[in-house]
C-alpha cells in the first residue's frame, strides 16, 4: 500500500533532472484534477436540465468516456515520484541499505519494461485512430454525439511517456544508491517513520506561521 515518503534534492545532475521533470508532472496532475472538476460540473448541469427542463446534457456519457483517460492516467507519474502510488511495501519497508535499493531497482526496471511496452501499444492505438484526411482528423468517434476519439487515445502515450522518464530517473537513483551504498539517495521516494512524518508536519506548520 502507499505510505508517506520524501524525495531529497541536491545539486547533482540527477536531482536537477528530477526537479526539471516535476513541473511537467504537476501540470499533468492539474489536468487530471480539472477533468474531474469538469465532469462534476457536467453532471450537475445534466441533472439540473433533466429535473427542471426535461432536457439532460446531450452526449454526457461521451464526455465521460473522453475524459476518463485524463482522470485515470495523467497524474500517475506525479504520484510515482513521491511514492504515494499504490505499492506493496510490507516486505520492502523491512529492508535496509543495498538490499533495499536492489529490490527497489528491480521493481522499477520491471515497471519500466511494462510501461515502455504499453506506451508503444498506446501510440499504435492512437495512430490507427488519427487521420487528417478525414473530418476532425478522426477515423472513429463516440456513439452518441460523434466526438473524435483520437485526443483521448493520445493522452495515454503522453502520460506513459512522462512516466517512463520518471522511472528512468528513479532507476538511475536506485542504481546509484546501490553502487555507492548511499543511505539517503536523491530523486527517489524514501519511506518516513512516524517520528519523521511528525517532525516534517511540525516544520511545515511552523513555516506557515
Amino acid at each position: 500500500m502507499a505510505g508517506s515518503a520524501a524525495v531529497l534534492e541536491d545539486s547533482s545532475l540527477l536531482s536537477r533532472l528530477d526537479r526539471a521533470l516535476l513541473p511537467i508532472e504537476r501540470f499533468c496532475a492539474l489536468l487530471s484534477g480539472l477533468a474531474i472538476f469538469s465532469l462534476m460540473f457536467l453532471a450537475a448541469y445534466s441533472v439540473t436540465g433533466r429535473k427542471f427542463f426535461a432536457s439532460p446534457l446531450a452526449g454526457y456519457v461521451d464526455y465521460i468516456e473522453a475524459a476518463m483517460p485524463i482522470i485515470a492516467i495523467m497524474g500517475v507519474s506525479f504520484v510515482q515520484r513521491d511514492g504515494t502510488h499504490v505499492r506493496m511495501d510490507m516486505l520492502v519497508s523491512a529492508l535496509k541499505g543495498r538490499v533495499l535499493w536492489f529490490f527497489e531497482l528491480i521493481s522499477v526496471l520491471l515497471i519500466l519494461v511494462l510501461i515502455v511496452a504499453l506506451t508503444w501499444g498506446a501510440w499504435d492505438h492512437f495512430d490507427r485512430s488519427f487521420d487528417c484526411a478525414r473530418p476532425l482528423c478522426s477515423r472513429d468517434s463516440s456513439i452518441d454525439i460523434g466526438l473524435p476519439i483520437w485526443p483521448s487515445k493520445l493522452v495515454v502515450p503522453i502520460a506513459f511517456g512522462v512516466l517512463c522518464l520518471r522511472l528512468i530517473l528513479q532507476a538511475w537513483g536506485y542504481g546509484r544508491a546501490l553502487i555507492l551504498g548511499l543511505e539517503s539517495p536523491v530523486a527517489v521516494p524514501l519511506n518516513l517513520s512516524v517520528a519523521e512524518q511528525a517532525r516534517l508536519e511540525a516544520e511545515a506548520l511552523e513555516g506557515s506561521d
